[in-house]
């Protein structure tokens, strides 16, 4: 493993052992699984994700990492994003927005990068955890992802 790749391997394991402690030291959380396509990489993108009670009023803290895949490329995000729920009444889907940094592990044709980014997301949840998702990529995020997954309550 050259050294770059060493690098890119603590930055990984450190920044995930960090989003797992500040998930685990909310009062109530509940994970899930996501999945989709993004643009610029244009990539085939799975991952996972903690969703914590709310902190403040409806807004939640919910870290995913997604791994894409495509285009010569393997993109690893560690996203620490936030999640307002937008009020709802009575309905079976509830609106939310968000967003937050990314740290990018990139790997292109053995050659390893690390680049920070951010997320600007808005999407829909079910009372029963089925979610779609649509995310705007700053900096060396990806343009645009379009995903669909499932939290356990």
């Amino acid at each position: 493993m050259n050294r770059i790749s060493s690098y890119a391997l603590q930055t990984l394991l450190g920044a995930a052992l960090i989003v797992t402690a500040s998930a685990a030291t909310a009062s109530a959380q509940d994970v899930g699984v996501r999945a989709g396509v993004s643009v610029d990489p244009d990539q085939f993108y799975f991952g996972g994700h903690y969703e914590t009670a709310p902190l403040v009023d409806r807004l939640r803290f919910r870290p995913n990492v997604e791994i894409g895949l495509g285009d010569d490329i393997t993109l690893v995000g560690l996203n620490v994003e936030f999640a307002y729920f937008f009020p709802q009444q009575h309905r079976d889907w509830q609106l939310y927005a968000g967003g937050g940094p990314a740290l990018n592990i990139i790997d292109f044709h053995d050659n390893t990068d690390t680049d920070g980014g951010f997320n600007l997301l808005v999407g829909a949840q079910s009372r029963q955890g089925l979610f779609f998702e649509f995310k705007i990529g700053l900096e060396s995020s990806p343009d645009l992802k379009f995903g669909v997954g499932f939290t356990w309550r």
